[in-house]
């Protein structure tokens, strides 16, 4: 519920519009800009890397090294004693006993990978440029107008 009635309401609104208008009119002039366009789409590459980079590559990683350890009680002797004869048997087994179990490797390896991309891309979405420069632009655009604007716009 606002606190603000009805009639101070909708003395605001042309100002609300206004900000807005201005914003989107910005928005489209600066979609043009070749310098912008292109920073957004190096900036949507990196952020695209970085998620994919820290998805399957750390956590994976962290979590097969991490979860034995647990098990071994931090202890790296008792985790080698533990992992030696299982990698002793993986090498003596078949080729068709190895290659099933490489397969389970990798789906497991995308199984947590695709997890932790999907809490990543939820947990930190992509900031665009676009949205930062109308932000500045908005923000200058508010001080000269700061006149003909209602106090929370």
């Amino acid at each position: 519920m606002s606190t603000s009635s009805g009639p101070e309401r909708a003395a605001q609104a042309p100002e609300i519009a206004a900000y807005w208008a201005e914003r989107r009119r910005y928005l489209e002039r600066i979609r043009k800009s070749p310098e912008v366009r292109q920073r957004f789409w190096r900036e949507v590459a990196i952020y695209l890397a970085r998620r994919l980079l820290w998805s399957f590559g750390f956590f994976p990683v962290f979590m097969a090294f991490w979860v034995p350890l647990v098990l071994a009680s931090f202890n790296p002797v008792v985790l080698a004693s533990e992992m030696i004869p299982l990698l002793q048997d993986f090498v003596n087994s078949n080729p068709e006993v190895q290659a099933t179990t490489l397969s389970t490797f990798a789906i497991a390896w995308a199984s947590v990978g695709f997890f932790f991309l999907i809490f990543d891309f939820v947990l930190t979405p992509f900031k665009s440029p676009y949205k930062y420069e109308a932000d500045v632009y908005m923000s200058a655009w508010e001080q000269l107008n700061h006149d003909q604007l209602p106090a929370k716009v």
